[in-house]
């Protein structure tokens, strides 16, 4: 059982109404067929896959007929990467979809010509795009205010745990900068609370640094946006559980599966109603410098009662103030 709320935010299309661009004279070329590489820790069923590729034959990108999505690009290790997106580039595929900074900087290695449609935290701040108006290049995408939102969840974090003094982040070091901890753990300071940095570079350390926070006595688990982290989902929540340490979650999907809770936009709807719509210009011929990279417009808190209940908390209603920005 989850408990959630929702609410709009700011109009996220830099330039405003500057969205209809000329694309309209692009168009799809009968009889040709479209190719979609792809360099994904996350399996091709995951839900937000499913979502991009139902929505794509919506807008006339079928897979199987024209359009051939390629199947070895999901469920790869970060190690992997480099490698496929050289193949891919050697099959000349049309666009390259990635998801996260480590696919990212894989597909910028290996090709400056074919477009890259990346979901990132911060694609500004990690170099990706020159701006999110003009990102040059060719990547472009969502951006996901990473920065702003593992504050806003930090704070909810503090609040849902009530006199809580000491908390922990796991930390992707592939992905969180040094100045983002920083901000985090002067924000803690001005709450009371205070801050410990568990960094973990791979999957095999999740474990190690969730049991060091927890015997530092930490009284709560941030786990900060990261593809790694995200996809290591299922490990996570199991180890916090069995050890009753309360944790918050990038995505609100996460609460649904069992997380405790979730705040930020949902992964779903990126991939459905952003990214598919990136890809299908693209595919169309639009060049990824002239597509802004967009940004979430609506954000979620999901909080699940049934994990907090086996966490021997309560649910409460002053959670919702936390929404308030």
């Amino acid at each position: 059982m989850t408990a959630k709320m929702k609410r709009r935010e700011f109009i996220t299309l830099l330039g405003g109404a500057a969205v209809a661009w000329p694309l309209a004279a692009h168009a799809q070329e009968p009889g040709r067929i479209y190719r979609v590489g792809g360099l994904h820790a996350s399996p091709r069923d995951a839900p937000h896959h499913l979502a991009l590729f139902d929505e794509l034959r919506r807008l006339g990108f079928i897979d199987g007929q024209n359009l051939v999505v390629d199947a070895a690009g999901y469920g790869m290790s970060a190690e992997r990467f480099a490698v496929h997106a050289a193949d891919l580039v050697k099959a000349r595929v049309d666009v390259i979809l990635a998801g996260g900074d480590a696919s990212v900087r894989a597909a910028q290695q290996a090709t400056t010509s074919i477009p890259i449609l990346a979901l990132t935290d911060d694609m500004v701040g990690q170099g990706f795009v020159r701006s999110l108006g003009q990102p040059g290049g060719n990547t472009t995408g969502v951006t996901l205010l990473a920065s702003e939102l593992d504050g806003k969840r930090q704070e909810i974090l503090i609040e849902a745990v009530p006199g809580v003094r000491r908390i922990a982040a796991l930390v992707d070091s592939n992905t969180t900068t040094p100045s983002r901890l920083r901000a985090l753990e002067e924000a803690a300071r001005a709450r009371g609370v205070e801050l410990s940095i568990y960094r973990v570079a791979r999957r095999e350390e999740i474990g190690s640094a969730i049991d060091a926070a927890k015997a530092a006595d930490a009284g709560a688990l941030n786990v900060l946006a990261s593809s790694l982290l995200f996809n290591s989902r299922a490990f996570i929540f199991d180890r916090v559980a069995a050890l009753r340490l309360p944790a918050m979650y990038q995505w609100p999907e996460m609460a649904e599966e069992g997380g405790l809770i979730g705040y930020g936009p949902l992964i779903v709807q990126l991939y459905r109603d952003i990214m598919s719509r990136q890809l299908a210009k693209l595919l169309r011929g639009a060049k990824p410098t002239d597509l802004p990279v967009e940004q979430p417009t609506r954000f979620e808190l999901v909080i699940n009662l049934k994990t907090a209940k086996a966490s021997a908390m309560k649910s409460r209603q002053r959670w919702c103030c936390a929404l308030t920005r």
